[in-house]
């Protein structure tokens, strides 16, 4: 079993950043990537970022290139999503989620924190 616990979301105006946290525990030892996921109002869930745990390979969606960067903290078993330029369209509720290995699809999610961005 693996925990999530999200922080750092909140309200920001266009143009703002925002730094969002994941924290995993409980089997945190056979990790084979992390990511960061959102669903807005009436959309079906998107993945943002994802990055490997062993070797720090990060995937980003074409939307948020050059805007969000994924990092990680394995000493800490943590994963970031730092967030700048914001825009309304990124207005969303974020979940981190866990991939146990390449063979398995996104087991383990958090409970998801908000990000408003307001215009």
């Amino acid at each position: 079993q693996v925990q999530l616990v999200e922080s750092g979301g909140g309200l920001v105006q266009a143009g703002g950043s925002l730094r969002l946290s994941c924290a995993a525990s409980g089997r945190t030892f056979s990790f084979y990537a992390m990511g960061w996921f959102r669903q807005a109002p009436g959309k079906e869930r998107e993945v943002v970022a994802t990055i490997t745990w062993n070797n720090g390979i990060t995937y980003y969606t074409d939307s948020v290139k050059g805007r969000f960067s994924i990092s990680k903290d394995n000493n800490k078993n943590t994963v970031y999503l730092q967030m700048n330029s914001l825009k309304p369209e990124d207005t969303a509720v974020y979940y981190c989620a866990v991939r146990l290995s390449v063979t398995r699809a996104y087991d383990y999610w958090g409970q998801g924190t908000q990000v408003t961005v307001s215009s």
